[in-house]
């Protein structure tokens, strides 16, 4: 048996309020996975039911099912439970397919390239 110590404490005591409610959870790498929370440990692991992905590119969005999800909690920036009753979007966000947001990811990130691309081609210019 192990000692826990007071953040541990503190840990499980803050989750054990978020258990068999619907959360919210940023990972490190920016993506937002909701679903209900049915398990956790001292070290913030966790396991979402019903789990799902919520992907937003600029005004699209999109919600894609994952199932039953293990997160470890190295990966957990922050969780937070969802209000069920106010879970709507901005009305100007439009829900769209899995192809077609990951069409727009694909296009985001392309862009995203070529923006590195074109700032390493100018890197001789000294603006100072």
């Amino acid at each position: 048996m192990s000692w826990a110590g007071p953040e541990d404490i503190y840990l499980s005591t803050s989750l054990a309020s978020y258990l068999d409610r619907k959360i919210l959870v940023l990972l490190r790498d920016g993506r937002k996975l909701m679903g209900t929370l049915r398990s956790f440990d001292q070290f913030a692991n966790a396991v979402l039911e019903g789990a799902c992905e919520r992907v937003i590119v600029g005004e699209q969005y999109c919600d894609i099912p994952l199932g039953l999800y293990v997160i470890r909690g190295e990966n957990v920036v922050l969780i937070g439970e969802m209000d069920t009753e106010r879970e709507e979007l901005p009305p100007h966000m439009i829900r769209v397919s899995e192809t077609e947001i990951k069409r727009a990811q694909k296009v985001e990130r392309e862009a995203g390239e070529l923006r590195g691309t074109m700032r390493k081609r100018m890197e001789f210019l000294d603006f100072d």
